[in-house]
């Protein structure tokens, strides 16, 4: 899947991070919600896996200090 912070940087944007979202998850919780489940006693999960997305030419042309920026600057 992708998302949105992934698109903006393939579009020119220099830098995005953020958690990696499970779809198939969301639509377990629907589904139990359906099946009649309340809301507040499903479990909340923290997300275990982040993504961090580098534009290496946008990189190139920013002047930074950042040292993950300069390294997809190459």
């Amino acid at each position: 899947m992708k998302v949105a912070r992934r698109a903006w940087v393939e579009e020119g944007g220099l830098v995005s991070f953020g958690a990696i979202r499970e779809v198939r998850l969301g639509a377990v919780l629907v589904d139990q919600i359906l099946r009649g489940a309340e809301p507040a006693d499903l479990p909340v999960e923290q997300p275990t896996k982040f993504e961090l997305v580098i534009n290496g030419k946008t990189a190139k042309g920013a002047r930074t200090d950042d040292p993950a920026v300069a390294a997809a600057a190459g």
